[in-house]
C-alpha cells in the first residue's frame, strides 16, 4: 500500500510554517494516542504514521528532500547530494514524540510557565491544623477567638523569591526550567530529577540571606477566627492562605480549625438536642407542683410535674437546645425527672410517713403483702 502524503497525514498545506505543522501534529497525537483508542484498532498505525510524517516535516533538510523527492528521498536510493540515506527508524519516532511529549502531557506533568516555555516551580506551602476547645455556651451563641499559629510566611527581605534583593530566581541551565532531565533510549524516552536544580526548575545564584534562598522565614502568627453558632465535636473551619507560606513565593497553604465542644457540668448534648437531669423532691413527684430549671442560653424556664411522676419522666421544651449550623432550625431541650429520697429525716418526718406507710397499705392490700414476704425472706437470711 503506497505510503500517504505527509502533508495529508497532518491535515496541513504544504507551505505550512513550523509552527503550524507542530500544532497540526499535537492535535493528531491527542486524537490518535493508542492509549485514548484502546476500542479503535486502526488508530495504533494512523499514531505511527502521523509520527513518521513530523519526524520528517519538522526537520528543515528531511522537510526540503522531501519537498523536492517526496517519498523516494528516504527509501535508500538518493545517492550524492540528492537527499538524506535511510529509513524511518524507531529512534525517530522517539524523537518526534519527545518533542511535543511537554505539550501533550504537560497539564499532567505541571504544566509549563514562565519566560521560554520554563516551568514555574514555587511550591505550594503546606496546610495546618489547629486544635481548639469551646464552651458549650460559645458553641450555641457563636464566638470569636483569636489564636497564636507557629509557622511560615513569605520572606520580606526578598518578596519570596529566594534571591538577595528580590531578584527573580533563574531559569535552571540543566533542565531549561522543566525541572526533569530525559535521555533517549531507542523507543524509550526516561525522565529522571534534574540534579541541578533538584526538580525545582529554577536557580538562585545569590540565596537571600534572611532566608537562605527557600523564601519563606519561621514566624509566629496572631488571627482572628470566626466560631459560627452550632458547631459541634469535629466541626472543621478553613481559613484559606493562612497555612505554611510557599516555597520561592508560592501560594499557601490553608489552615483548618478542628474544633472540640467541652463537656458540659448540666447539659448533654446529642445533635442539636440537650438532655438536662433535674432533681425533684418525693413530695412534687407525687403531689405535683413547679420546678424552675437553667436553659444554655443563660435563662430559666418554669416546668409543670404532673402528678404521680417516676424518676426518668421525661419533658421537651420546644426550641430550647442547640441551633443548627447551617440554619435549619434549633434544636429542644429534653428535661429527666429524678426524684430524690429524703434523708436526715426529723421524728415528726419519720412519724409522717409511718403513718403514711399504714394507710398505703390499707388501701393497697396486695402490695403491703408482697412487701411483708420480702421482708420475711430477709428476715429468715439474716437468722
Amino acid at each position: 500500500m503506497a505510503k500517504r502524503d505527509f502533508y495529508e497525514v497532518l491535515g496541513i498545506a504544504k507551505g505550512a510554517s513550523a509552527e503550524e505543522i507542530k500544532k497540526a501534529y499535537r492535535k493528531k497525537a491527542k486524537e490518535l494516542h493508542p492509549d485514548r483508542n484502546q476500542d479503535n484498532p486502526e488508530a495504533e498505525a494512523q499514531f505511527k504514521e502521523a509520527n513518521e510524517a513530523y519526524d520528517v516535516l519538522k526537520d528543515a533538510d528531511k522537510k526540503a528532500a522531501y519537498d523536492r523527492f517526496g517519498h523516494a528521498a528516504f527509501e535508500g536510493g538518493m545517492g550524492g547530494g540528492g537527499g538524506p540515506r535511510g529509513g524511518f527508524a524507531q529512534g525517530d519516532f522517539g524523537s518526534a514524540f519527545s518533542d511535543v511529549f511537554e505539550d501533550l502531557f504537560g497539564d499532567f506533568m505541571g504544566g509549563r510557565g514562565g519566560p521560554g516555555g520554563g516551568r514555574s516551580r514555587a511550591a505550594r506551602g503546606s496546610d495546618l491544623r489547629y486544635n481548639m476547645r469551646v464552651t458549650l455556651e460559645e458553641a450555641f451563641k457563636g464566638a470569636q477567638k483569636t489564636i497564636t499559629v507557629p509557622g511560615s510566611t513569605q520572606c520580606s527581605s526578598c518578596n519570596g523569591t529566594g534571591a538577595e534583593g528580590g531578584a527573580e530566581p533563574q531559569t535552571c541551565p540543566t533542565c531549561s526550567g522543566m525541572g526533569k532531565v530525559r535521555a533517549q533510549n531507542g523507543f524509550f524516552t526516561v525522565e529522571r530529577t534534574c540534579p541541578t536544580c533538584g526538580g525545582q526548575g529554577q536557580v538562585v545564584k545569590n540565596p537571600c540571606r534572611a532566608c537562605h534562598g527557600a523564601g519563606r522565614v519561621e514566624k509566629e502568627r496572631t488571627l482572628s477566627v470566626n466560631i459560627p453558632a452550632g458547631v459541634e465535636t469535629g466541626t472543621r473551619i478553613r481559613l484559606a492562605g493562612e497555612g505554611e507560606a510557599g516555597m520561592r513565593g508560592g501560594p499557601s497553604g490553608d489552615l483548618y480549625i478542628f474544633i472540640e465542644v467541652r463537656e458540659h457540668a448540666i447539659f448533654q448534648r446529642e445533635g442539636v438536642h440537650l438532655f438536662c437531669r433535674v432533681p425533684v423532691s418525693m413530695a412534687s413527684a407525687a403531689l405535683g407542683g413547679e420546678v424552675e430549671v437553667p436553659t444554655i442560653d443563660g435563662g430559666r424556664s418554669r416546668v409543670k410535674i404532673p402528678q404521680g411522676s417516676q424518676s426518668g419522666r421525661q419533658m421537651r421544651l420546644r426550641a430550647k437546645g442547640m441551633p443548627a449550623l447551617r440554619g435549619g432550625g434549633v434544636g429542644d431541650m429534653v428535661i429527666e425527672l429524678a426524684v430524690e429520697t429524703p434523708v436526715n429525716l426529723t421524728t415528726r418526718q419519720k412519724e409522717l410517713l409511718r403513718e403514711f406507710e399504714k394507710i398505703e397499705a390499707e388501701n393497697n392490700p396486695e402490695g403491703a403483702s408482697f412487701f411483708k414476704k420480702v421482708k420475711s425472706f430477709w428476715d429468715g437470711m439474716k437468722g
